[in-house]
């Protein structure tokens, strides 16, 4: 004879990993924690002020000449 099993149980276990593995899914798909999306905002902005800041101005030599 086998062991006995509580159907209910079981069954509710089995939704309960169904639930966990599909919200694992979503988390790796869509899931950046707001931490790191301010971090790569904040990285971005200082890259392009950086970047707009280290520009010539070429139609400014035009005007001069």
């Amino acid at each position: 004879m086998g062991t006995v099993i509580n159907l209910n149980r079981y069954r509710k276990q089995k939704q309960q990993a169904e639930r966990e593995r599909r919200a694992n899914e979503k988390r790796m798909r869509f899931g950046i924690p707001k931490s790191q999306r301010m971090k790569a905002s904040a990285e971005r902005l200082l890259e392009t002020r950086t970047l707009d800041g280290a520009r010539r101005d070429e139609r400014g030599a035009e005007r001069s000449e």
